[in-house]
């Protein structure tokens, strides 16, 4: 009679090499390539955010007279640390690309746009493709609200900046009428002092003429 108790052996013994292999040696593999963390400047280390807000923005294009989008993403308006000087920066959300860049100036204002409440318009010079063009925007928001708040915070900012355009404007002429002053000033005294000296001239001249 055969029996299949060897067989029954055979299958534990491949079954416990087979466990052998898996099992954990403790040994670690070093990866071949080392990765090391880049810091990635973003250019609004110095800057702090008034507002930030996900919308779609479009310029219009004077050539073909029509709209035309720019991307979707975050615009912001950042407040330089130092200086105090506000920029509009929106970059796409995938790839991260610029598609709006440039200061908030005095002159500018923003208006909605007509017929949609959820959208607002501007004139701005534009320095997202790496030079200067005088751009009209189109920025639509997901809500009136985000809208709004975006346009007050425009308007704000740029009356803000009229307002520390008109200081420094004060103290520049502050500075030149002080200068001015300071001038005249030296003028006075180095006219004096010229004077002084021809007085002191013609008395040597009659005292030579006396001893003569």
């Amino acid at each position: 009679m055969a029996t299949t108790e060897p067989k029954h052996e055979h299958r534990e013994e491949e079954e416990e090499a087979a466990g052998a292999d898996d099992e954990d040696t403790g040994a670690q593999v070093a990866p071949i390539v080392r990765l090391e963390e880049v810091a990635v400047s973003t250019g609004e280390e110095n800057e702090d955010p008034l507002i930030d807000l996900k919308a779609k923005l479009y310029r219009f294009d004077k050539d073909g007279n029509q709209w035309k989008e720019r991307g979707a993403g975050t615009v912001k308006l950042l407040k330089h640390k130092e200086t105090g000087k506000v920029r509009l920066v929106m970059r796409q959300s995938k790839t991260l690309k610029i598609c709006a860049n440039h200061f908030v100036l005095p002159t500018m204002t923003v208006q909605e746009h007509a017929g949609n409440e959820k959208s607002c318009v501007w004139h701005a010079p534009d320095f997202a493709d790496g030079e200067l063009k005088d751009e009209l925007f189109c920025i639509r928001f997901a809500s009136i609200e985000n809208c709004k708040s975006f346009m007050d915070m425009f308007q704000e900012v740029a009356e803000s900046q009229k307002k520390e355009e008109s200081e420094d404007g004060s103290t520049a002429a502050g500075l030149l009428e002080k200068l001015s002053v300071e001038d005249k000033s030296q003028e006075k005294a180095k006219y004096k002092t010229e004077k002084g000296d021809g007085k002191e001239e013609k008395a040597e001249d009659k005292d030579a003429e006396a001893t003569a």
